[in-house]
């Protein structure tokens, strides 16, 4: 995830993308998060089991800042927030946040 302006690049491992991403987007995570404005969804991979998905993002962690751009820009070149065309809106309400189910 980034934010508007580029300049940060955050990676982090969930069992939910859509709810992770609206917790981002709704400043609903304390911290660095939410200090930079992390909003927008620009890169994921999927995994079938939660090992492979905690190593990968511990290796895209410790990579150099051009080598996470050129990851982002092999298959999202304009850098356009995924999470849109993903789960169709934006600022919405969540099914999964607020709720008691």
């Amino acid at each position: 995830m980034t934010n508007e302006s580029r300049v940060v690049l955050y990676t982090d491992v969930t069992n939910d993308l859509e709810r992770r991403v609206w917790e981002h987007q709704h400043s609903e995570l304390k911290g660095f998060t939410k200090k930079y404005r992390v909003n927008r969804l620009v890169y994921y991979e999927t995994y079938s089991q939660i090992d492979g998905a905690i190593t990968r993002g511990k290796e895209i962690k410790g990579w150099w800042r051009s080598k996470k751009n050129a990851l982002v820009e092999m298959l999202n070149p304009h850098w356009a927030d995924l999470s849109i065309e993903m789960f169709g809106r934006l600022g919405g309400p969540s099914p999964f946040c607020g709720g008691s189910g």
